[in-house]
C-alpha cells in the first residue's frame, strides 16, 4: 500500500551517511539521487525511503507523532540497525527489546530528529 516515505533534512551529507548505513544493512542502496533528494530502495520492490530538502525552501521540521518503521529479519538485525543509527549521528529513543504481543523493536532518531524504529513481529 505504501509506495515510499520521504523525510525532510537540513543536512543532506549527514543524513545520507545515516541512511546509507541503515539501508545497506537492509540490503538496499541508493536508487535515485539529485541535488534535492536521495531515495533508497529497489525499483519494483517494496516501499523505500527518501530524504529531501523541503520544496518550499523552509527548514525541515519533525512531525510530532510521525514514525517510520523498518522491518528487520530477526532480533540481531534490529540490534544492528539500532547500533548503526547511533553510530551514524542518530539518537536513542528506546533500546531494542520486547514490547509485548510478539513485537520486538528498537527506537531511534535520525540526525534531523525524525523518529524511526527497527522491528520484527515474532510468532507466539
Amino acid at each position: 500500500m505504501i509506495g515510499y516515505v520521504t523525510l525532510g533534512t537540513n543536512d543532506r551529507e549527514k543524513s545520507s551517511k545515516f541512511y546509507d548505513a541503515l539501508c545497506g544493512e537492509l540490503g538496499v542502496g541508493r536508487m535515485m539521487e539529485n541535488e534535492q533528494f536521495i531515495a533508497w530502495g529497489k525499483p519494483g520492490g517494496g516501499a523505500g525511503i527518501g530524504i529531501t530538502r523541503p520544496f518550499d525552501g523552509n527548514a525541515a521540521t519533525v512531525g510530532n507523532g510521525v514514525m517510520v518503521a523498518l522491518e528487520a529479519k530477526d532480533e540481531a538485525q534490529v540490534q544492528r540497525l539500532y547500533n548503526l543509527a547511533l553510530a551514524n549521528g542518530g539518537s536513542d529513543e528506546g533500546a531494542p527489546g520486547d514490547r509485548g504481543g510478539g513485537f520486538y523493536a528498537g527506537y531511534f532518531r535520525d540526525p534531523d530528529g525524525n523518529k524511526l524504529n527497527a522491528f520484527i513481529m515474532k510468532s507466539e
